[in-house]
């Protein structure tokens, strides 16, 4: 199992002090194992969480006048999440350095994208690139977060994960896609049946409390999308950024951005996948549950 910080290993063994007396079968052994589940889910997601607050805050009470911009404030305000998740040992610095990667390729995007008019940003500010507030990076950086703890806290294992050289080329023409169907066919449809091909095939194990979960990775994929697009919906609506047609008043963002976050998926697990090799399931000692459970 892969090591937790310093502060979720006194968590887990508190939590496992306050639930060793559970039964092991049962509707009570189930319901500690949705409980924990969840729980763990809302920690991975941490650093998403707190920065979607800011943007939230700063929609509702940050005031227009104030002498630094909102748009800066946002931006010291992600760097002052992130600072305070290594100093209170929430992430460690090798994930520090997978979202790295994240933060530059997510803002290598909104460059160009805003520069395309997919989406636009307002606001002043002087923390900015190419009028991209530096932001925007973390929002990119919270998907790696979540990416990179999930795959500690639930102890990820996978049987039949394809050969990371292959993923590697897929997310590359995935990434390429983004930008060159502004010019060119729009190939993501040749995209999403690579996905299936190459994913199709692999069992993702989830380690809850007790219990060992397995689902097919490609759900997964479009779960997170899917919680991916409900955060898209806050972030719109917190003028965090705006889409064409949001300019003359906030509507909800198209269910068709569920492809592009499927497909983000993919960058996102071949980026973490790089740096933590996908672990096949071999000595689980726990019991498998079925999947309907």
């Amino acid at each position: 199992m892969m090591r937790l910080t310093s502060v979720e290993e006194r968590i887990d063994a508190w939590a496992h002090r306050r639930l060793a007396g559970v039964p092991e079968h049962g509707w009570r052994a189930r319901a500690v194992e949705f409980v924990v589940f969840v729980l763990k889910q809302a920690w991975a997601c941490i650093f998403g969480a707190a920065l979607l607050s800011a943007i939230i805050a700063a929609k509702l009470w940050y005031p227009d006048d104030a002498a630094l911009a909102r748009n800066d404030a946002l931006v010291l305000a992600a760097v002052g999440i992130q600072l305070l998740m290594l100093v209170f040992r929430l992430e460690t610095v090798r994930e520090a350095s997978v979202i790295l990667m994240f933060h530059v390729v997510g803002t290598a995007m909104e460059i160009f994208k805003t520069d395309m008019g997919s989406w636009i940003y307002t606001g002043e500010g002087v923390l900015h690139i190419a009028g991209v507030p530096l932001y925007s990076g973390f929002m990119y950086a919270a998907i790696g977060s979540y990416m990179v703890r999930v795959y500690r806290l639930f102890d990820l294992r996978f049987d039949r994960y394809p050969r990371r050289w292959v993923t590697a080329v897929l997310a590359a023409l995935i990434y390429v896609n983004f930008f060159t169907h502004h010019w060119i066919w729009d190939f993501r449809v040749l995209l999403f049946a690579a996905t299936f091909l190459i994913f199709g095939f692999c069992t993702m194990y989830v380690r809850i409390y007790r219990a060992t979960v397995q689902l097919p990775i490609l759900l997964s994929f479009v779960g997170v999308a899917f919680f991916i697009w409900v955060a898209e919906n806050i972030g719109t609506w917190a003028n965090a950024w705006q889409y064409p047609h949001q300019e003359s008043g906030w509507e909800i963002v198209s269910l068709a951005k569920l492809g592009s976050w499927f497909l983000l998926m993919i960058i996102s697990v071949v980026l973490v996948a790089w740096v933590y090799p996908p672990k096949p399931p071999d000595g689980l000692d726990r019991p498998v549950l079925p999947r309907e459970a």
